[in-house]
């Protein structure tokens, strides 16, 4: 008994030294612009982002293989034991187990995707034909396309939901809220909403910590509010929104994800949309979602330099980080922006506008870097976040690596 006692312990030590590494994989192109600024792993899709999933299954703080310029600020740790993720699969827990039980030469695969696989440091090099691959069965969600973090928004905040709220008791709901679905609405502590309705018998509604749902919001869920974030006077939330952290929405929004530190203020329409962060939408913005023809959607391929299908009706707007659009800005069906763009003007713009843009309808030119910075440090600033020489050297890295788009 002692002896297997011992072997035991030994054993636990052992695995408990295993380290996690996320890795972009081949989608990081076609999930540009967002992942011009971050790693595949920190794009948020439902409550959470990929990498926050992983580290709440797994118990453990992850790192990452990624772009040379995002090293500084996203590094990879290597140890004796290394499992290495696949950073566009959102975990469940019956991948997490699989993944936690992996030994030396086995790997996990969903089709011929690589899902996660074993490394030790003295490896070489990686040859899946001499692992044991180990298939996984049970339906996954891959976050492969831009058009994914929108149109798989709701099996994911749903995911996140059950996950975060698991034996936990919401916060109570305030009295003067008007909502049905009671039981699928789950507040954290210092949530504020008041004289709101809440509909979530179409799906669980997630209000974080510090989030507020100001006067006369109608929300029809699934719906996730990460912290400090805020739901202004009068908004109309419904078809599987989430806001990141700090964000501040109002008018009319379905099925959009916003990352975090992004602003839609004002009326306006947004849909089958997302943002990235330190986005700003001007008041009345409006995006179109479906085509007039009733037509598939095509959306710009940084990978192919044109437009490919999506398979999607329903396609609004991608806005990379830092881009922003005055009042009264009419996107297309299907529009991409890149990072740290200006639109504005009368008409519509372009269905693509390249990274670090300055114009609209008529015309572009190009946003220069000292423009970019210095307004990138006044915006940041306000949420008392520091816009320093590691955000900046992102940007710069990031505007040498788009000047090919720039032939305006």
């Amino acid at each position: 008994m002692v002896i297997g006692f011992l072997l035991y312990v030994c054993y636990a030590s052992k695995r408990s030294k295993m380290n996690y590494i996320l890795f972009d994989g081949d989608v990081r192109t076609s999930l540009l612009p967002f992942t011009y600024t971050r790693p595949v792993a920190d794009i948020r899709v439902g409550i959470l982002t990929i990498r926050e999933k992983w580290e709440k299954y797994l118990g453990l703080t992850t790192t990452t293989i990624t772009e040379e310029y995002l090293e500084e600020k996203f590094p990879m740790v290597e140890m004796e034991e290394n499992i290495m993720l696949n950073a566009s699969f959102l975990p469940i827990p019956e991948l997490v187990e699989m993944v936690k039980g992996l030994k030396k030469n086995e790997a996990i695969f969903k089709g011929e995707d690589v899902i996660a696989f074993y490394t030790s440091q003295d490896q070489e090099e990686v040859d899946f034909d001499s692992y044991n691959q180990i298939e996984f069965e049970e339906e996954i969600i891959q976050i492969k396309n831009t058009w994914d973090i929108f149109s798989k928004n709701d099996e994911a905040i749903r995911q996140d939901f059950n996950f975060l709220t698991e034996g936990r008791t919401s916060q109570p709901i305030p009295e003067t809220v008007n909502c049905v679905g009671r039981e699928n609405i789950f507040l954290e502590e210092g949530a504020k909403l008041t004289f709101a309705t809440l509909n979530a018998t179409t799906g669980p509604i997630y209000i974080g910590k510090n989030a507020e749902i100001m006067e006369g919001v109608v929300v029809r869920g699934v719906l996730a509010m990460c912290e400090n974030s805020v739901l202004k006077l009068g908004a109309k939330i419904y078809g599987a929104t989430t806001l990141g952290p700090y964000c501040k929405v109002g008018g009319e929004v379905n099925n959009s994800v916003l990352f975090g530190y992004s602003n839609k203020g004002h009326d306006g329409f947004l849909g089958n949309s997302v943002l990235g962060e330190w986005c700003n939408l001007g008041a009345d913005t409006n995006n179109s979602n479906l085509k007039n023809n009733y037509a598939e959607v095509r959306l710009w391929n940084y990978e192919t330099g044109r437009f490919a299908k999506t398979g999607l009706q329903f396609c609004g707007l991608m806005m990379g980080d830092h881009s922003k659009c005055g009042i009264n800005t009419m996107f297309n069906t299907g529009t991409v922006i890149g990072v740290s763009s200006n639109i504005f003007g009368s008409g519509f713009p372009r269905n693509f506008v390249p990274s670090f843009s300055w114009g609209g309808a008529s015309g572009f030119t190009e946003y220069k870097m000292n423009k970019v910075n210095e307004v990138a440090e006044v915006v940041m600033k306000r949420r008392n976040v520091v816009y320093n020489e590691l955000e900046e050297k992102i940007l710069s890295a990031v505007f040498e690596e788009t000047k090919k788009y720039r032939n305006y």
